[in-house]
């Protein structure tokens, strides 16, 4: 496999790891969204304090799954920003490389949302 292919291939690999710890991480804030919704739900209803108790779990679970995917995320981002810039750095890829402009684009999306 020449250079390119493989800083292709690289750069392919880590988008694809921060689009879907991207997308992970937006999945976790909704759940924590609905089961605080439930949970304020199962509160202002005067539920059994069983429902109250399990729901505020899951709650906390949900907010520390948001905590470890941000983090992973952050990870993976570093990562894909330093193949980048040894990518540009090498010149080994045309600053128009079809790969090298979408892991920029994600990188932009990842990050203004994150």
């Amino acid at each position: 496999m020449t250079d390119v292919a493989a800083l292709q291939r690289q750069l392919r690999i880590k988008t694809g790891v921060v689009q879907r710890l991207h997308k992970e991480t937006k999945v976790y804030l909704q759940e924590t969204t609905q089961l605080e919704t439930r949970l304020a739900k199962l509160t202002a209803d005067h539920a059994e304090e069983w429902d109250i108790k399990n729901a505020g779990k899951m709650v906390n679970e949900s907010k520390k799954m948001i905590l470890d995917a941000a983090a992973r995320l952050e990870k993976a981002v570093d990562d894909l920003r330093s193949v980048i810039t040894s990518t540009k750095n090498e010149s080994a890829l045309p600053a128009d490389d079809e790969t090298l402009l979408k892991a920029e684009e994600i990188i932009k999306e990842a990050t203004s949302t994150a």
